[in-house]
């Protein structure tokens, strides 16, 4: 075993125990990195528990799909995708801009905002507005109908205006 570093033209090796130290500690630290991610990655329910969840009103947010919710529920009565910027809360919610009054913020926003394209499903005989990101449920609010049709009765209102290079319906 090389106990010294060796001197090759003028260059100082370090010694084989420097370099077995230095592969330990980066192999631990690779250990508990994977563990970190491993415990702190939330796994998604089963379609068959997410499914439970819908038919006992327990919208858990980031854990129920759309497709689970289509399932349950049936086709939702009125739906929206658009791109859109949600507000992220200290706790992590998200609320989408649509429901924040205009030049407004919520109480509790972290400063950060996250964008993308928006699922809304209006439910009125259930009274709930849902919204999904990629798939995930992220936003829930229980409505009487009359606010789930004016909400409705808005998308309409602003699909009038929508070019055809923006996807508005039936043009």
């Amino acid at each position: 075993m090389i106990r010294r570093a060796e001197v090759v033209t003028g260059f100082r090796l370090p010694s084989v125990l420097v370099c077995q130290q230095a592969l330990r500690m980066m192999c631990v630290f690779g250990n508990v990195l994977a563990l970190i991610a491993v415990v702190g990655c939330k796994g998604m329910p089963t379609l068959e528990e997410q499914e439970r969840l819908v038919q006992a009103n327990n919208l858990i947010l980031d854990h129920v799909t759309t497709r689970a919710v289509v399932n349950v529920w049936g086709e939702p009565p009125h739906y929206r995708s658009q791109f859109t910027h949600f507000f992220v809360m200290s706790d992590q919610r998200m609320i989408p801009s649509m429901r924040v009054v205009t030049g407004e913020t919520p109480r509790g926003w972290s400063a950060e905002v996250h964008a993308g394209e928006g699922l809304f499903f209006a439910y009125p005989d259930r009274g709930w507005l849902l919204v999904f990101l990629e798939e995930r449920l992220v936003y829930k609010e229980e409505l009487k109908a009359e606010e789930l049709r004016t909400i409705v009765e808005t998308w309409a209102y602003e699909d009038r205006f929508k070019t055809r290079l923006e996807g508005a319906p039936g043009r």
